[in-house]
C-alpha cells in the first residue's frame, strides 16, 4: 500500500497544486461513512468475524453515541495469541483513541498517518458523534483523483493564457505590506490559512526556501495555538525591507508561567485536545526554535501576544546581513 508518507506534505519542493488540495480537502470528503461499529460487551470474536466479512482492519467500539475506543487487527491476532478470543471487546480495545474532526483539512490527515503510524483514524463531527473512519488508502485515493482534475483544470488555464498572450501577474515589490487573518476556536475549516497565504507571498518575493520553511513552521505553530488553546485571535505579517514580522494575538486565557510554556514538553492542554492529537507542548518552543528573534507577552485572563521576526537579507552562508 502506497504510504501517506509520500506525499510531500510541507517540503520545499512540494507541487503548490498539491499543497493547495491538502488544505482545500476535508477530512469528511475522503472518509468512508460506511462504518460497522463495535459494542463494548461485545466479543473479540465477533469483531474478527465482522472483519473477516467487510474486509475491515479496525473497527471503532461506542457506548451509545460516544467513541468509547477501537480494535484494530493487531488486537485480534493478540487476542488469539493469548487464548482470549472470547473476552469482552472493552477488555482489549485501545481506548485512548486520537481522532479527526471531519471538517479538518486533509493535511491535518496527512500529518496524523505520519506523526502516529496508525492504520486509520475515526472521525468525529463538530458535535463528537462518530461520522466515518479514514484510511492511508482513502487518503491517497482521494488526493489522486482530486490531483487529476486540479491538474486538467491547470493545463487549460495555461493553454487559454498562451492563446491569449496574457503576462503573468507581477512580482511583489519590496517594502511595507501587512496582512490579517482570524482565527476560531476548533474552526479547522480555515485553519492553516494564513500560513499558507504567506508562504505564498514569499514564494513571490524570491524568498530563500529554507527561510520560507523556517517562517511556514512558526506561522502554523501560532496559528494553530490560537485554534486549540484559545478563544481565537488574529495573525498578522508585517512585511519591511529586510526582514518579517509576525504577530500572533490571541484572546485565550493567558499563559501563568511563560518560562515553563516555552519548556519543550510541557502542555497544560485538555482531553479534548489530546484526543485531536494536539497538546505535545512544542508549538511555542518550535516556533522560538526558527525565528532570529522571539518575544512573548502573556498574563492570565488578558491573552498572549507572540512576535516571532525572521531576517529576510540573508548572505552567501545563509546569516543575516
Amino acid at each position: 500500500m502506497i504510504s501517506t508518507r509520500a506525499i510531500p506534505l510541507g517540503s520545499d519542493s512540494s507541487p503548490e497544486a498539491v499543497v493547495e488540495l491538502l488544505f482545500k480537502l476535508k477530512v469528511k470528503d475522503v472518509m468512508s461513512t460506511d462504518v460497522a461499529a463495535a459494542k463494548p460487551g461485545d466479543t473479540m470474536r465477533s469483531i474478527q468475524k465482522l472483519m473477516k466479512t467487510r474486509g475491515f482492519t479496525g473497527v471503532p467500539v461506542l457506548d451509545g453515541d460516544v467513541l468509547a475506543g477501537i480494535v484494530s487487527m493487531d488486537d485480534i491476532i493478540q487476542a488469539f495469541d493469548t487464548g482470549s478470543i472470547d473476552d469482552r471487546v472493552e477488555d482489549h480495545m485501545t481506548k485512548n483513541t486520537i481522532v479527526l474532526q471531519e471538517s479538518m483539512p486533509l493535511s491535518f490527515c496527512v500529518s496524523y498517518f505520519n506523526k502516529y503510524g496508525f492504520g486509520r483514524f475515526p472521525v468525529i463531527n463538530s458535535e463528537h458523534r462518530l461520522t466515518g473512519i479514514v484510511t492511508q488508502s482513502d487518503v491517497i485515493s482521494a488526493l489522486l483523483v482530486a490531483m487529476n482534475r486540479e491538474f486538467e483544470l491547470l493545463e487549460k488555464e495555461t493553454q487559454r493564457l498562451a492563446a491569449e498572450k496574457t503576462e503573468p501577474p507581477p512580482r511583489l515589490e519590496s517594502g511595507i505590506k501587512t496582512l490579517e487573518f482570524k482565527t476560531e476556536p476548533f474552526n479547522f475549516e480555515t485553519a492553516g490559512k494564513a500560513s499558507t497565504e504567506i508562504k505564498k507571498q514569499l514564494k513571490a518575493m524570491n524568498v530563500p526556501p529554507e527561510l520560507t520553511r523556517r517562517i511556514g513552521i512558526a506561522s502554523y505553530e501560532l496559528e494553530i495555538n490560537q485554534v486549540v488553546h484559545s478563544r481565537g485571535g488574529i495573525m498578522r505579517y508585517y512585511i519591511h525591507p529586510g526582514r518579517l514580522v509576525i504577530e500572533a494575538e490571541d484572546r485565550g486565557p493567558g499563559i501563568p508561567d511563560i518560562a515553563q510554556a516555552l519548556t519543550e514538553g510541557f502542555s497544560t492542554a485538555s482531553e479534548r485536545i489530546r484526543a485531536l492529537g494536539f497538546g505535545a507542548g512544542m508549538g511555542l518552543p518550535n516556533t522560538k526554535r526558527v525565528s532570529d528573534d522571539f518575544k512573548i507577552y502573556s498574563s492570565p485572563g488578558a491573552g498572549t501576544i507572540v512576535h516571532a521576526t525572521f531576517f529576510l537579507n540573508y548572505d552567501e552562508k545563509g546569516g543575516p546581513r
